[in-house]
Parts: C-alpha cells; structure tokens; sequence
C-alpha cells in the first residue's frame, strides 16, 4: 500500500488517498486515537470513486466520528482504471434493453455482474490484508454499501468479516441467492421502497434466502437517492453494536 495524499479534514478526520498495485482507494480515519480502531469497508456501485467521493466522504465522516476507520477501494473497470471490454459491453445490453422497456434477462444481469464480483471481492481482501496491518487499524472489521452482490460474496468468503450492512438497488444474478443462504453474520438491509432501478420483489426475496440469525430489513419510501437521514442513524447503531 502506498499512500499518495494525505489531509486534515475540518472535523478530526484524516483523509489519505493510496494506490494498492494498480488499484486506486482512500482512507479516512480519526485524527487523534488513543488504540487501534475498528474499520468499516466502504462499498459503491461502479460509478468511479471521483463521481461518488462526496458520498462515500460523508459515509466515512459518520463512520469517524462513531470511533471508527472507513476505506474504499475503485472497482474493476471504473473511475481511473482501465477499461473492461466485457464489463462495458454487458452496461451497453443493460442500457439498450432498459430503453426498449423489455425485461432484464438472467444472461445480461449475470454478465453485468458476475465478473465484476469475481474479480473486485479477492481485491477487497487484498485491501484488508493492507489496512489491518497499519498500526492505526484492529478488527473487528464491517463492510456497508453495495455492490450488493459484492457484498454477499464477502460476507461468505472474508471470516474478518463480522457484520455487514447491505443496500438494495441492484441486479441479482441467480448465483447470489445461493450464496446468501450460506450467510451467516449479522446483516443490516436497506431497501429504498421505490427504488426506480431496483426489482423490490427480488431484493425481498434475496432478504429471505439470507441464512443469519440476525438479519433486519430496513424498507423506506422513495427512490434510490431519497434515503432519509434516521435510515444512517439506524445502520450507525448496527455496526457501533457489532463492532465495538
């Protein structure tokens, strides 16, 4: 890991921007600790970390101020990163079949999204094995956000971590269902009600195929951008309570 930029945000924060080999992420963690802080690893959809840094900041600042570290990594085929030619052309079949208003397919969500978990989940583990030895950084370790089948993954395969905090909004290959019943951490869920994008009845049902004992779903109205401000309040709650 090496870090390429480091400041001091207005509000104990400390945000440094690294590369890990060719993949590019960013670091926010409290100004002043007195021990190693628990980390929550921040996920996003395939938008590039430039267009969802304010977000993904604003996130990270709550994560901070609630006694925790926060990191992120760019996915596979996005933001700086070099193209991905099989990636960019399942978006294109997603696009040019949501335009002609007919239904998604299983070939083109599992086209979409399947290469992208295989290869972003063994490149999150590559990021938490850096992170967990900088000194500033102990377990135990959360992951919040989508990609949500990103995040199924790793709640199977990654033991460091122990509670997740998942958002619907996103296609679902067949496969992610299977891989759900095999999860077994504490699991968040927030599904925005009207989620223009997002097939409500798969993400109930996907909420249902979760093996955990502890899972709770979180069903706000209003679409992908109107989440409300006590649904953050609610997920701060769920890791303060799993993490600390």
């Amino acid at each position: 890991m090496h870090f390429t930029a480091e400041q001091h945000l207005d509000d104990g924060v400390v945000e440094r921007t690294f590369t890990l080999g060719e993949i590019p992420g960013i670091l926010w963690t409290p100004a002043s600790a007195s021990a190693p802080v628990p980390l929550i690893l921040l996920g996003h959809p395939p938008l590039g970390l430039h267009r969802m840094h304010a977000r993904l900041a604003a996130r990270a600042r709550t994560a901070v101020a609630d006694g925790f570290a926060a990191a992120t990594i760019e996915l596979p085929g996005s933001g700086d990163r070099p193209r991905w030619a099989a990636v960019e052309q399942a978006r294109a079949d997603l696009r040019r079949v949501m335009e002609a208003g007919e239904p998604v397919s299983d070939e083109v969500i599992d086209a979409l999204t399947l290469p992208l978990v295989d290869k972003a989940v063994p490149e999150w583990q590559a990021a938490l094995d850096a992170l967990l030895s900088l000194p500033e950084i102990g377990g135990p370790v959360g992951y919040s956000g989508g990609v949500i089948s990103i995040g199924v993954r790793l709640a199977v395969v990654e033991p460091r971590i122990v509670a997740a905090g998942l958002f619907a909004g996103s296609f679902l290959p067949r496969a992610t269902f299977e891989e759900a019943r095999q999860v077994t951490i504490p699991l968040h869920v927030l599904l925005q009600w009207d989620d223009e994008g997002n097939d409500r009845q798969a993400a109930l049902d996907l909420f249902d195929a979760f093996g955990s004992k502890e899972k709770s779903l979180h069903a706000n109205m209003g679409g992908h951008t109107g989440v409300p401000q006590f649904a953050g309040d609610a997920a701060a709650r769920f890791f303060t309570r799993h993490l600390k």
